[in-house]
């Protein structure tokens, strides 16, 4: 079971159409390479080429191909016998060379040839000499094929090297030599053409677009701001989950700002080399004030923007910390007049240098948040806007089901149901389609052709179906969705849940009975099967981390009153931070120990009381596999699902295959076992 309870803001994260890329230039104006404007240099690599084709093809023809290898008796068998084809016996420095007659086990004639190697080349030509009555030519190699074929490759060698050191200074010599490109930032240029994306593709986070446009605002129209006294901020700071939209939000203000708009990686900036990285640093903001106003994105800040002196270095010189200072000289050499502001991004600003985000440098730091309800349903507007979507299609209803989901996630889960449905030959994507793509981005795909026994599939439907009770049953729960005995990635069943209102924090009352469903599987697979099983394993996880963190850092606890234990996360060092004593530990694991067991002893009791109840709903889990809130609810208040099972689903589809001349599938011999695949117990 899966539990996700917070949500909170986020963006749409809107695949843009790829306009039709104008022409790269230079801060200088000249064409780039690459671009479409651009003319094809000649280089020397073409005529390299043609050269070693040439000597290739010259060693090829001017060698003559090995023949089959045989001894001085055979040879002398061949001529004795007249096997070997007239004038064609042929004397060279290295070998003795002849052709065989065509045969029928040879239909072509086969090339022979005697190696002359060491003191018995001598003898072997004169015994050849008497073979053959002086019947043979003599060809002696030439002495420039001798002297290309020993010196030739030291030669070519020589001059490939020639020509990569020649080319290389030749692209670097306006830059200081061969090394000179090292140090040159290699930043890209984006404009409103190059991205297409523009704040009509934002979506979910309404505050930090207003800070956004106050830095397009102050970039188009300076003297607006000045005329009061006031200063734009110098560098703003994007803080977010990953996959909130942060550099979807940075390539956005590239649509909007018509002004050169500079991005790089923070991890561009380090190289092999000493001092490449602030080298790097000063040309980007050099190009920078000369093509002001602009904007410089840094992605990924937190590569080069670490707390400097902090984690295990070696007391040597640190390349990331030069390169952090170079960023923090140049961000102080900013005047109001340069027009220059920096945009950077990162999901880990615990970590950054205080130096970095004090007033004057990154002075503002703008949260982009995972999406709340309301945003969730702009984003799936925002990316359902690409795709057809049927009639039945309900985005809240999905919004609603998909807490803690971020940009990212709900991009997919339109992008899978899109898939889903072409697969399956539809005109357009309905309500169903969008479900499963919810699970399965949220649990992984569905295993449909795995088979178990039908005690563990007995197992896995009481152990999801003491969840859903203790689901619908508890008053500070939040509502039942679905549930499922149908694996989906490392689980064998699930339950999902609906929350009907964004939680922004975690209240006491809904902690408890979070924790009382959590124990619902291992307590109804137990008394069920008179047996426990491992698949309590990921419930048990959730229901210990839980309770440690009410203790440690909620301050749930009256034992250990009103105070916060947990230590801070840097992740800086290998070694926990433990700043309490080992009486404080002792205390934190009994206190663990007692929510847990609390929460088991109340589950425990819900159950017993209403044991009919599971049983019920673990006996529909085996006919129908699947259960939604509407079939939970009415089994509940005593009812009957009177839809198909998945039996009959399988028997209705045999009949329509038999009709139309297909072949039928052998049914299971187990009856325990549902027509559907289900999966090991969860």
């Amino acid at each position: 079971m899966d539990i996700r309870p917070i949500d909170r803001l986020a963006l749409a994260e809107r695949e843009p159409e790829r306009p039709q890329r104008p022409e790269q230039r230079g801060p200088d104006g000249e064409k780039r390479p690459g671009g479409p404007g651009a003319q094809p240099s000649r280089s020397l690599f073409g005529m390299v080429s043609l050269l070693l084709l040439a000597v290739l093809l010259f060693l090829l023809l001017s060698t003559q191909t090995q023949g089959h290898r045989i001894t001085l008796a055979e040879f002398q068998r061949l001529w004795e016998t007249k096997q070997i084809v007239d004038g064609s016996v042929e004397i060279r420095d290295t070998a003795v060379l002849a052709k065989q007659k065509e045969s029928a086990a040879n239909p072509t004639p086969l090339n022979l040839e005697i190696p002359l190697n060491g003191p018995s080349a001598q003898a072997i030509v004169d015994k050849v000499l008497e073979i053959t009555a002086n019947n043979v030519s003599v060809k002696a190699t030439s002495v420039w094929f001798q002297v290309l074929l020993f010196f030739g490759p030291f030669v070519l060698v020589i001059f490939l090297l020639w020509f990569l050191v020649s080319r290389g200074l030749k692209s670097a010599g306006a830059a200081g030599g061969m090394l000179g490109n090292f140090g040159k930032s290699r930043h890209r240029m984006l404009s409103k053409e190059m991205t297409g994306i523009t704040f009509n593709d934002v979506a979910g986070i309404d505050e930090a677009k207003e800070e956004v446009t106050e830095i397009i605002e102050f970039l188009k129209n300076p003297k607006k701001f000045t005329k009061l006294g006031g200063r734009i901020p110098r560098g703003v700071l994007l803080v977010g989950e990953p996959g909130c939209g942060k550099t979807l939000l940075a390539k956005a203000i590239a649509g909007e700002a018509d002004v050169p708009f500079f991005s790089i990686s923070g991890s561009d900036f380090v190289e092999m080399f000493v001092g490449v990285g602030a080298s790097r640093v000063r040309d980007l903001f050099k190009q920078a004030k000369d093509n002001a106003p602009c904007i410089i994105f840094l992605d990924e800040i937190d590569a080069v923007g670490r707390r400097r002196g902090g984690g295990f270095t070696t007391g040597g010189h640190d390349e990331r910390e030069q390169t952090l200072n170079a960023i923090l000289v140049e961000m102080d050499g900013f005047a109001s007049s340069d027009g220059v502001i920096v945009i950077a991004a990162t999901n880990r600003p615990d970590v950054l240098d205080p130096a970095l985000i004090r007033p004057g440098r990154f002075d503002r730091q703008i949260v982009v948040p995972l999406p709340d309800l309301k945003g969730r349903i702009e984003i799936l507007k925002v990316h359902s806007k690409k795709v057809k979507l049927g009639p039945d299609v309900d985005l809240e209803r999905i919004a609603r089901g998909t807490p803690m989901f971020s940009g990212a996630d709900l991009a997919a889960i339109i992008n899978e149901a899109a898939i889903a449905a072409t697969m399956q030959n539809k005109d357009f994507i309905e309500q169903e389609d969008l479900e499963e793509a919810r699970d399965k981005v949220k649990f992984g795909r569905a295993k449909k052709s795995r088979v178990r026994e039908k005690e563990e599939n007995k197992l896995v439907a009481f152990h999801e179906a003491g969840h859903a009770v203790l689901q619908y049953l508890l008053p500070n729960a939040d509502p039942l969705h679905k549930v499922t005995i149908i694996p989906r990635g490392g689980a064998g069943g699930a339950t999902f849940s609906l929350p009907e209102k964004d939680r922004m924090g975690y209240s006491l009352k809904w902690l408890r009975a979070t924790m009382r469903i959590l124990c619902g599987g291992r307590i109804a697979e137990e008394r069920a099967m008179s047996d426990i099983s491992s698949g309590a394993a990921q419930d048990i996880l959730q229901v210990t981390q839980l309770a440690r963190t009410m203790i440690v850092e909620w301050g749930m606890s009256e034992r250990l009153g009103f105070v916060r234990y947990a230590g801070t996360d840097t992740r800086e060092s290998f070694i926990p931070e433990k700043d309490y004593s080992d009486e404080t530990a002792r205390l934190i694991d009994e206190e663990v120990r007692r929510l847990v067991d609390d929460a088991f002893a109340e589950a425990r009791q819900v159950l017993n009381e209403n044991w009919a109840k599971v049983e019920t709903v673990a006996d529909a889990l085996l006919r129908y596999e699947t259960l939604t809130f509407d079939d939970v609810q009415r089994l509940m208040e005593g009812g009957v699902l009177n839809k198909p099972s998945v039996g009959d689903l399988l028997r209705a589809e045999a009949k329509k295959k038999a009709a139309d001349g297909m072949p039928l599938r052998k049914p299971e011999d187990n009856p325990g076992l549902p027509p559907g695949a289900l999966p090991t117990p969860a």
